[in-house]
């Protein structure tokens, strides 16, 4: 998979992220002191997103280069594309499993604890914690990392994804408001074609119809076009 889409994707799906996270973005703990250490704080936020990221990456990384060797990239590569239009228009319907839930609530905790501080440390820590909290778009990115059937060009996915959300983040922790409400409204319906982009890609890879960049030819020993 072209990095790209990963980047898209986060941009893209940084709007729903303005809803989501950017309350926590804007409780960011901060201290008194200059507009440098301010940005230095936010910047260390989003560098330990991106670091979990990175992580789930590796994993799933690992996890296509795993299917390539046993040769069933391509029809993984399908199936990941309609698993994620199937869970685009189930996802109202599908409710988190009760340990999950527990574990959800460990991390906020946890997360709450981390909020009455303000050193760099604590803010990168943050950022950890919210990488591993549950969210759709990161479940549509690590598809896309599955998909590049490699354990660096994995990682590689997720940190263009990663990135693609720092600036929406950025902003809202600069500016101290959230996206208005009407104007999120409107700009929401591009996650969804942005998530369904990315499932017509998984699946055009996984047919192999040889079309450089859009479906390489993955049976091929030195495939072109591919990351």
């Amino acid at each position: 998979m072209a990095y790209w889409t990963g980047f898209l994707l986060g941009l893209l799906g940084s709007l729903h992220c303005a809803g989501m996270c950017g309350p926590l973005a804007l409780a960011l703990p901060h201290s008194a002191a200059s507009r440098t250490r301010f940005l230095a704080g936010r910047g260390a936020y989003n560098l330990g997103r991106i670091g979990t990221y990175c992580l789930i990456g590796l994993l799933f990384g690992s996890l296509g280069k795993t299917l390539v060797l046993a040769g069933v990239q391509r029809s993984a590569s399908v199936a990941l594309g309609i698993g994620l239009l199937i869970g685009l228009f189930a996802s109202r319907r599908i409710k988190l499993w009760r340990p999950v839930t527990s574990l959800v609530q460990r991390l906020k905790s946890r997360m709450s604890l981390l909020l009455r501080r303000s050193s760099f440390a604590s803010l990168a820590a943050l950022g950890l914690l919210n990488g591993l909290l549950p969210c759709g778009l990161v479940y549509v990115a690590a598809a896309g990392a599955t998909a590049t059937g490699g354990t660096l060009a994995g990682v590689g996915y997720m940190t263009a994804f990663g990135a693609g959300t720092v600036p929406m983040l950025m902003a809202i922790s600069l500016s101290g408001k959230l996206v208005p409400p009407t104007l999120r409204l409107r700009l929401l319906r591009f996650v969804p074609a942005s998530v369904c982009l990315l499932a017509t890609l998984l699946i055009l890879r996984g047919l192999s119809l040889g079309i450089p960049y859009l479906s390489p030819d993955l049976a091929a020993p030195h495939s072109c076009c591919q990351p």
